[in-house]
């Protein structure tokens, strides 16, 4: 097997830290998905640099695929427009007044949380001469943004009185999607059905109805209504440990570096800050070019495991900001040698999951910590 490798050239002329995206994997991911979620359409959620794997890559991937697009901030919509991307996008987030203009400017979709942001937003397009399109957000538990779902009927009457504003859809979001108990997530359910009642009742034509995330998709088919929304499920991983393979979607993600030192430590002597490594015999011990600087957190060291010439080997010693350290026994290494983080190197592989439970934290974490300054290279 050869350990060392290939990277096009382009990538050579980069740091040996690197992320790569298979976009076909994407592709491949986004169809599985929407498959088991049809007929409901799907927004792809690209929040948070698309959990990790480079925005913009993504959704030029993605786009011919996605019903809609879904982002966090107005300036990720704002780049996928200057991208030339026509798909709708909803911005998720709570947005200040003052951004509603680039709002109208870029075509995107408010998210709508109360009766203020509605009249300001009506404001705001009247005096541009156009129609803002909104999703009305409902609070059904989850205490975030949106108005409460007992409070709904005065906003979704002003809402439909509104003659600079087209209503989209409404849409809420589950809170326990993923715990074993999933009272309180058809409790959620069973409040948003009653709050659009409305449109029933007033012989409104009903917007386009979501509230499904990942965790959601896989295990209550009714909360699937006329569009899912689903976020690290298309980036190949499953949303909580235990989840159902009902979507059957595979990594796209994989993290490496390489060896650029290797050194032999004699018995007690410590390794990295605070000595909180040592072994009791000679050992041979490499450094890799990545820290927390680069997303590799600190709460690893002593924990993590990282594959090396097809075997899997303990890092040692605290992770620095840039770089840490792999204690190989008195196995073989050489500088550039491929150091796997995240993804498979023949039989051997580490996963998203198994770095969030040695960091003792959740997979979205891992995955939307990777910096800006790891390059990512695509495949197709």
């Amino acid at each position: 097997m050869d350990f060392l490798a290939p990277v096009d050239p382009e990538a050579a002329r980069l740091r040996p830290t690197y992320v790569t995206v298979s976009l076909s994997k994407l592709r491949a991911n986004f169809a599985a998905v929407k498959a088991h979620a049809a007929p409901a359409r799907v927004m792809a959620v690209l929040k948070a640099n698309a959990y990790g794997h480079g925005l913009e890559a993504v959704a030029q991937a993605l786009s011919p695929q996605a019903d809609a697009f879904g982002v966090a901030l107005v300036e990720e919509g704002i780049a996928l427009r200057r991208l030339g991307l026509e798909t709708p996008i909803l911005v998720m987030g709570g947005i200040w007044t003052r951004q509603i203009p680039l709002f109208l400017e870029h075509r995107l979709s408010f998210t709508v949380p109360s009766l203020a942001r509605l009249s300001d937003i009506e404001q705001a397009a009247a005096a541009h001469g156009t129609r803002a399109r909104v999703h009305l957000k409902i609070d059904t538990g989850m205490e975030r943004i949106g108005i409460h779902h007992y409070s709904a009927q005065p906003f979704l009457e002003a809402a439909a009185r509104s003659t600079h504003v087209e209503v989209e859809g409404v849409y809420s979001h589950l809170a326990n999607a993923d715990a074993d108990d999933l009272a309180h997530a058809r409790l959620q359910l069973e409040r948003f059905h009653e709050v659009l009642r409305f449109y029933e009742r007033h012989a409104l034509p009903l917007p386009t109805r979501h509230i499904a995330n990942s965790a959601a998709l896989l295990r209550l088919p009714e909360s699937r209504l006329d569009m899912v929304r689903p976020g690290i499920l298309l980036y190949g991983v499953y949303p909580f440990e235990g989840a159902p393979r009902g979507v059957a979607v595979k990594p796209a993600l994989s993290w490496r570096s390489r060896v650029v030192y290797f050194k032999v430590v004699e018995p007690d002597s410590p390794v990295s800050y605070g000595s909180t490594w040592k072994s009791d015999h000679r050992v041979r011990v490499v450094t890799v070019p990545v820290g927390y600087g680069d997303g590799y957190f600190r709460a690893l060291s002593n924990r993590a495991d990282v594959v090396l010439r097809g075997k899997r080997h303990r890092q040692v010693g605290r992770v620095c900001m840039d770089q840490m350290m792999v204690n190989i026994e008195w196995g073989e290494a050489w500088n550039g040698d491929d150091v796997l983080l995240i993804g498979e190197q023949g039989d051997a592989r580490v996963t998203v999951e198994e770095l969030a439970q040695w960091a003792g934290t959740i997979p979205y974490e891992i995955l939307t910590a990777i910096s800006a300054r790891v390059p990512r290279i695509y495949e197709p």
